[in-house]
């Protein structure tokens, strides 16, 4: 593991085995991160001011940032999500498989159900439920239409995609 973990308020992220933090990535705080987890490049994850919690082989990809909200938020994130490049996720619920795409933004308070996908550039505004079973897109994100077959693998078979990738750069002593 390398990347920049940093203590805040004395609490020090706990990052289960197995994950691949990028040299790159920061993570700061109350954060916990399960197994076979993977933080690329330029991923910030600060858990500084309620707690962040992340499930297993998940990935975050290039330039996510997950924050939380100070009054009212922490931010859950389940196993085997895919969350997209520079993608924001903020004091918000992620269910175990969904898939957030790049550049998109789930806010205060949003839930995004299992088999659910946000679309790139979505903007998922505060409050709102992603339905399981469903793509939004848009800003501000709407449903648009049912997962189609395709969506539904790449949902399932990209978190294993990246765990293999993540072992073969903490192979490579990355």
């Amino acid at each position: 593991m390398s990347g920049l973990i940093l203590p805040y308020r004395n609490v020090l992220p706990t990052i289960a085995d197995g994950v691949f933090v990028a040299p790159t990535a920061t993570v700061i705080g109350d954060v916990e991160i399960g197994k076979d987890t993977n933080l690329w490049f330029g991923v910030i994850i600060r858990g500084d001011v309620k707690e962040i919690r992340i499930g297993e082989r998940t990935n975050l990809q290039d330039g996510t940032i997950v924050h939380v909200d100070a009054d009212t938020f922490g931010t859950y994130i389940g196993s085997d999500v895919t969350i997209g490049h520079a993608a924001i996720v903020h004091a918000c619920t992620l269910e175990d498989f969904c898939f957030i795409g790049m550049q998109a933004t789930v806010m205060d308070g949003a839930h995004v159900e299992s088999n659910a996908l946000v679309a790139a550039g979505a903007v998922v505004t505060p409050g709102t439920r992603v339905k399981s079973g469903q793509v939004w897109a848009g800003v501000p994100a709407r449903p648009i239409r049912d997962l189609n077959d395709d969506e539904r693998r790449l949902i399932a078979v990209v978190p294993s995609h990246y765990v293999d990738l993540a072992r073969e750069y903490l192979d490579a002593g990355v």
